[in-house]
C-alpha cells in the first residue's frame, strides 16, 4: 500500500440515493480517498433470520470506488439487530446487579454466549463471501471499539467461564488462595465453584479483579480471533479491529493475528500531545504503518456537544500529525452529522443538513499538503534509538492497585517521561516488544517485569551495551498483583547491586536531591532510598528529609551496557542528563519533531499548543509544504506543519 488515506465514517443506510450522490461529490471536493462504512448496520444487511441483502451496500461500494474512493469494510457484530436480541437474550450483556442489557443502543453483547458467536459467524461469512477480493475493499474492521464495557459481563456464562479460566491457571483452589494470599481476613475458595466476579459495589481485591479484567478481555480476544479466521478464509486482508487510547485491552495480545493496528480517538484540542504519544505506541504494535480509524474533527458529543471545539488550525495539525508519525490513514467520526438518534449533537465534516465548517476546510488543506509530501512519507521511515516502556500489565495492575493516591499511570507516562523526548524519535512499546536496534531503553512504573521473557532478554541487551534507566515502581509486583517478599524488587535489586534501605510511596515535598556535582535533581510522587554495594555507584543523592544521604538514583556497569536506577519521578531536564543524546534539532517546547530516514532524509515539525514556536536547523532545507528554502533558526507559527528536505 502506497498511498496516504485521508477519510471519514460513512453510514450509507441511513441516507437516501440522492444523498449518497450529493456525498460522494463532497468526498471529491474535499479530497478524501476512503470511507469506513457497515459497523453497525447488521439489521439492514439480515433484516430477517437468515435473509440477508448486501445489494444496497455492494452498490454503494462500487459508485465510491468509481469516484477515487475506497471502502474500509466493517463487520456490524456491535450491533446485533433488535428482532435478533430479543429472540435470544442470552445474546445480551448481564450488568453487575443481575439484569440483562436493555436494547437500548450498542456493545449490548455477552462475549461469552455460544448464540452471539454462531450468529457473529454466519453475518462475517456472508459479508467476505460478498466483499472478498472486491479491490474496491481496502481492508477490514472487525466489530467496532471492542472492550469490557462496566468491567464486562456479569452472567452465569461468563462467571463459568471464569472459573474455568481460574482452574486452568492455578489448577487447584489452594494454589490460587496461596497466590492472592486469601489467608488474609479468611477468604480461601474451596473450590473454584465459590468463586464470585468482582462486583463494583464491594472493596475487591486487586487479583480478583486483574483475573476478572483478564478473563474478560480474553474473551475478546477469542471473539476477534474468530472472526479473523473467517475473513481469511475467504483471502481477506488488511484486517484489524478499532482500538480504544488505553492499554487495559492489551493491544500486542489483540492485534497478534491481525495485519493492522487501528486506533479512535478523541483528545480534546489541548491534547494533541496524548495523540503524539499514541502514535509512537501504534507504531511499534506490529513494527509497520497504522490506521487512525475515528478522530473527532470539530467535537464530539451525544445529545449534545462535548469535548470542546478545536481552534483555527488544530483540526490541520490534528489531520497531519499521524502521518508524521507512521501512519498510512486518518478518519474522522464522522463524515455528515446522523439527522437523528443518540448523537445528534456530535461534529462532522459536514452537517446533516450537509453543509461544511471551517474545520472541513482545514482537511481539504491538509489533503491537499499530505499529497505533496506523498513521496517522503511513503519513501522513509522512522528509526528510534530511545525506547519507552508502556505496559498492558502494568496499566491494569495500576488501575486495580495503585499504591499511589491518584496515580494515572498513562498520563503519567505521557506527561513525564514521553514529552521529554518529543525532540527524538522515541518508540512506546510494551514487553513483548524485541529490543535489538535501541541505544537507551526507559522503564519507569513497568511494575511486572519478569513477563514475556523480557528478564532474560533486557539483562542480554545490557551486557551487549544497552543503557537501562528503569524505575521508579518497576519490578515491584509478580503477575498476581502482589508484592515480592524476599527484596523489594524481583531482580532489580541483585541486577544494579544496591540494597533497598527504604521506600514511600506517598508524594510531598519534604525529599530534596542533588546530583553528585552539586546541581539540585528534582524528586516526586515516590521515593526509594539505596545503600550502594561494591561497583554500583550513587549519581544523585537525597539532600534533605529523612533519606538523607542515601541514593536515589544509582548506577552499575553490566557487560558493556549499564543498568541506571531511579527510585524517584524526575524531571524532564533531570531525564534528559540520563538520556545523554543529542535531539533531532534544537526546537522550542510546543514543537513536535520526527525525522523520517531512508530513500531521503526529513525533518517534520509540527507546532501543538496554539503559540509560536522555533526550529533551529543544521543546513540549508527546503520546505516540501510551502516549496521556500530555510536554514537556521525557523519561526513556526500555531498549528502549522514543516516538513523540511536538505
Amino acid at each position: 500500500m502506497k498511498s496516504l488515506f485521508i477519510g471519514a465514517a460513512y453510514y450509507p443506510e441511513m441516507w437516501e440515493e440522492a444523498e449518497i450522490n450529493k456525498d460522494i461529490a463532497r468526498c471529491k471536493e474535499l479530497g478524501i480517498n476512503c470511507l469506513r462504512v457497515g459497523e453497525f448496520a447488521w439489521g439492514k444487511m439480515e433484516p430477517e433470520e437468515g435473509k440477508f441483502d448486501f445489494s444496497w451496500l455492494k452498490k454503494v461500494v462500487k459508485k465510491l470506488y468509481e469516484n477515487g474512493i475506497y471502502t474500509v469494510m466493517c463487520t456490524p457484530t456491535c450491533t446485533p439487530p433488535r428482532w435478533m436480541l430479543d429472540k435470544y437474550p442470552q445474546m445480551r450483556r448481564v450488568t453487575p446487579d443481575n439484569q440483562r442489557q436493555n436494547v437500548s443502543s450498542r456493545c449490548h453483547v455477552c462475549k461469552s454466549s455460544s448464540v452471539a458467536r454462531e450468529k457473529n459467524a454466519l453475518i462475517v461469512e456472508e459479508m467476505a463471501k460478498t466483499f472478498a477480493g472486491d479491490e474496491a475493499i481496502l481492508g477490514w474492521q472487525i466489530d467496532n471499539e471492542l472492550f469490557p464495557y462496566q468491567d464486562g459481563c456479569y452472567c452465569e456464562s461468563c462467571k463459568k467461564g471464569f472459573r474455568k479460566f481460574l482452574k486452568n491457571k492455578f489448577g487447584t483452589p489452594e494454589k490460587l488462595n496461596k497466590a492472592w494470599g486469601l489467608t488474609r481476613w479468611s477468604l480461601e475458595y474451596k473450590s473454584f465453584d465459590d468463586v464470585q466476579p468482582p462486583y463494583p459495589d464491594e472493596w475487591r481485591h486487586p487479583s480478583l479483579r486483574k483475573a476478572w479484567w483478564d478473563y474478560q478481555c480474553s474473551l475478546i480476544f477469542s471473539y476477534v480471533d474468530e472472526q479473523t479466521e473467517i475473513l481469511r478464509k475467504y483471502g481477506c486482508t488488511n484486517i484489524g479491529t478499532d482500538m480504544m487510547p488505553d492499554d487495559l485491552l492489551d493491544y500486542y495480545a489483540i492485534n497478534k493475528k491481525l495485519d493492522v493496528v487501528q486506533y479512535n480517538h478523541y483528545d480534546v484540542a489541548d491534547r494533541l500531545y496524548t495523540n503524539a504519544f499514541a502514535y509512537d505506541f501504534l507504531r511499534c504494535v506490529k513494527d509497520k504503518p497504522f490506521w487512525v480509524t475515528e478522530t473527532q474533527v470539530g467535537w464530539n458529543g451525544s445529545e449534545y456537544a462535548d469535548n470542546g471545539y478545536r481552534p483555527e488550525g488544530n483540526c490541520y495539525v490534528n489531520t497531519w500529525l499521524p502521518f508524521a508519525k507512521g501512519a498510512e490513514m486518518n478518519l474522522y467520526w464522522l463524515f455528515r452529522t446522523h439527522p437523528n438518534g443518540h448523537e445528534l449533537g456530535h461534529g462532522a465534516l459536514y452537517s446533516s443538513a450537509g453543509r461544511s465548517y471551517r474545520v472541513t476546510e482545514e482537511v481539504k488543506r491538509a489533503a491537499d499538503d499530505l499529497k505533496k509530501c506523498e513521496k517522503l512519507l511513503n519513501g522513509t521511515k522512522i528509526e528510534s534509538k530511545i525506547a519507552l516502556h508502556f505496559s498492558s500489565t502494568s496499566a491494569i495492575n495500576l488501575k486495580v492497585a495503585p499504591l499511589v493516591k491518584n496515580l494515572d499511570y498513562r498520563q503519567t507516562i505521557i506527561d513525564v517521561y514521553h514529552r521529554a523526548l518529543r525532540h527524538y524519535n522515541t518508540d512506546v512499546i510494551d514487553t513483548p516488544h524485541g529490543l535489538d536496534g535501541y541505544e537507551v531503553l526507559i522503564s519507569p512504573f513497568l511494575t511486572t517485569a519478569d513477563e514475556n521473557d523480557f528478564k532474560a532478554r533486557v539483562v542480554e541487551w545490557v551486557e551487549r551495551g544497552g543503557i537501562w534507566i528503569v524505575g521508579p515502581m518497576t519490578d515491584i509486583m509478580n503477575g498476581n498483583v502482589s508484592k515480592y517478599t524476599d527484596a523489594p524488587y524481583g531482580f532489580l535489586e541483585e541486577l544494579v547491586g544496591v540494597y533497598t534501605k527504604y521506600q514511600k510511596p506517598i508524594d510531598n515535598d519534604v525529599f530534596k536531591a542533588k546530583w553528585n556535582d552539586g546541581e539540585t535533581c528534582s524528586v516526586g510522587c515516590c521515593f526509594d532510598a539505596y545503600e550502594c554495594k561494591e561497583g554500583t555507584k550513587s549519581l544523585v543523592a537525597y539532600s534533605e528529609g529523612e533519606f538523607a544521604p542515601f541514593s536515589v538514583i544509582t548506577e552499575k556497569k553490566v557487560g558493556k551496557g549499564k543498568v541506571i536506577l531511579v527510585g524517584s519521578v524526575i524531571s524532564e531536564k533531570d531525564l534528559l542528563k540520563l538520556v545523554n543524546r543529542k535531539p533531532i534539532a534544537e526546537a522550542s517546547s510546543n514543537i513536535v519533531l520526527v525525522e523520517r530516514s531512508g530513500g531521503f532524509c526529513g525533518i517534520i515539525a509540527a507546532e501543538i499548543e496554539n503559540k509560536a514556536g522555533f526550529i533551529v536547523l543544521d543546513g540549508d532545507y527546503t520546505d516540501l509544504i510551502s516549496g521556500k528554502p530555510f536554514c537556521g533558526r525557523v519561526n513556526i507559527m500555531p498549528y502549522d506543519v514543516f516538513v523540511f528536505v536538505k
